[in-house]
């Protein structure tokens, strides 16, 4: 028992240091070191010179006569990039984030999330045109109505017995009349024929 308390004593005695001091040496990903609020990543200001518009250009990796801004006050200097969904990127370049098909520090549109490779493509041209997919709803809703009206006269049911009830189908209960209680025969599995 003395063992075992001077093992428990010893053992907070090592820890308790270790739990208070700050872990210095875990790893942390340099996004949580390089900013440490939420300010930190706001977007410049909307640039107003053609000397702010070069810096907010290089900035973002662009040149100056590409760079248009969004116009929006909440996003700030960021530029306007056209939508490019990721079946129009290169399959076969290295990329940094293979499964987005985008590079380290590469900018990309506000609603990127909503162009990615199993979503919508903006340049894409569709399987039907407008006229066919319209065609096609009126075919479809015009061959349920004529099945429907075709189908009409032959109703489909499941075929059942009436349901039984004990006491010749509470002819009594049901108010009939003693006298005239009619004998009702129920089907059973036994043979029709007793040896």
């Amino acid at each position: 028992m003395a063992t075992l308390k001077k093992s428990l004593s010893l053992l907070v005695r090592q820890t308790k240091p270790y739990i208070l001091q700050k872990h210095t040496h875990l790893s942390t990903t340099s996004a949580v070191s390089a900013a440490y609020w939420n300010k930190d990543w706001k977007p410049s200001p909307l640039p107003r010179t053609p000397e702010e518009r070069a810096a907010a250009a290089k900035k973002y990796g662009l040149r100056p006569e590409d760079y248009n801004i969004l116009m929006d006050e909440s996003l700030g200097d960021y530029p306007y990039l056209p939508a490019t969904s990721h079946s129009w990127k290169d399959p076969f370049e290295d990329y940094d984030h293979p499964g987005d098909k985008r590079h380290y520090g590469e900018a990309f549109p506000p609603d990127y999330e909503l162009i990615a490779d199993d979503l919508r493509d903006p340049k894409a041209f569709g399987r039907y045109t407008y006229g066919q997919i319209v065609a096609g709803y009126f075919l479809i809703f015009a061959g349920f109505l004529l099945a429907w009206n075709i189908l009409k006269p032959y109703p489909y049911f499941l075929p059942r017995m009436p349901k039984q009830y004990p006491f010749n189908d509470l002819y009594l209960e049901k108010g009939g009349d003693p006298a005239a209680e009619p004998v009702i025969k129920h089907y059973t599995f036994e043979p029709a024929t007793q040896e």
